[in-house]
């Protein structure tokens, strides 16, 4: 009988943002315009820097390897919230809800390492600019991205692993509007607390490893700042759209995660959770080519080019 009831979820409800029927269109355009805005925006640096020869540099290589991540982290969360908003059902298989968290732990760890990687750059351009071409060269360009892609499977596979290996044998009702890793174990029929510490553990490694090699790279740059003459501040201000794309994914991601399982509200953390899943994939290119004067020259010779060629 134990064994039959642990076979009984096949599938999970995913609650969702509402389900009050008055607010499906107007919740369903408002997330297809984000996501449209997310894809053309990220899409848009990616051709950038692709076909522009001036923004072929190791800054924009990472920040080129971000906007992808920031597509394909958007388009794991984005089209099954607005299917969902008119489904009546809202179910996901358990195959398809271990998919779903794979590809977002994944995409959301190798965004936390490429931030961290775009602060050792920052760093290694102001601090050590004489050395820059040797530290940050082409093959350790590709080596720090490969490493950050390797590394975030291995962090999603760990998450997914040790969630879906739990027996799910009472309620399946999903109190979130995605598969999220603590919504998940809350419906596991057995005890989850030994995979809640490894988790957190894990996870930690990564955040707050990524978070503290940006830390460290901006002290140094800081105080690089002030042994420079104001002749090469200018170098500094490339560094103000990486550290608001950082403060933005780092706040609610530290807010989610790292606290206690019991501290955990549903309201705040569907709002927290709408943010980094939706809003900071759309935010991150806007950030970049409104504050980065190369990329608003690049974008601005682009669109010259089209007009010339419509013309």
């Amino acid at each position: 009988m134990e064994q039959r009831n642990k076979t009984l979820v096949t599938e999970f409800v995913l609650t969702g943002l509402s389900s009050n029927p008055n607010l499906q269109l107007p919740l369903f355009l408002v997330f297809l315009l984000v996501y449209i805005v997310t894809f053309l925006g990220n899409l848009m640096i990616i051709v950038l820097i692709t076909i522009t020869p001036g923004l072929q540099t190791p800054m924009y290589f990472f920040l080129m390897n971000l906007s992808l991540v920031d597509v394909l982290y958007s388009s794991t969360i984005t089209p099954n919230i607005m299917a969902n908003l008119f489904s009546a059902k809202k179910t996901i298989s358990i195959t398809g809800c271990a998919i779903q968290m794979f590809f977002f732990i994944d995409l959301a760890s190798s965004e936390a390492m490429l931030l961290a990687v775009m602060a050792y750059d920052r760093y290694a351009a102001i601090c050590k600019p004489l050395y820059y071409k040797i530290i940050i060269s082409k093959p350790i360009c590709l080596r720090l991205v490969f490493s950050v892609y390797t590394a975030g499977c291995v962090n999603s596979f760990t998450h997914t692993y040790c969630t879906f290996i739990l027996p799910f044998c009472g309620s399946n009702r999903v109190n979130h509007f995605y598969c999220d890793t603590n919504p998940i174990l809350k419906l596991a029929c057995k005890d989850t607390y030994l995979n809640q510490v490894f988790l957190f553990v894990f996870a930690s490694s990564i955040g707050v490893g990524s978070f503290l090699c940006i830390g460290i790279s901006y002290t140094y740059i800081i105080f690089a700042i002030f042994r420079i003459r104001s002749s090469r501040s200018r170098s500094f201000s490339t560094c103000a759209s990486h550290f608001t794309c950082v403060s933005l994914f780092y706040c609610p991601v530290f807010f989610m995660y790292l606290r206690p399982n019991s501290a955990y509200a549903v309201d705040q953390d569907w709002m927290v959770s709408v943010f980094y899943t939706v809003i900071i994939p759309m935010l991150n290119p806007m950030i970049y080519s409104l504050r980065n004067q190369d990329v608003k020259q690049a974008l601005t010779s682009f669109f010259c080019m089209l007009y010339n060629e419509l013309i």
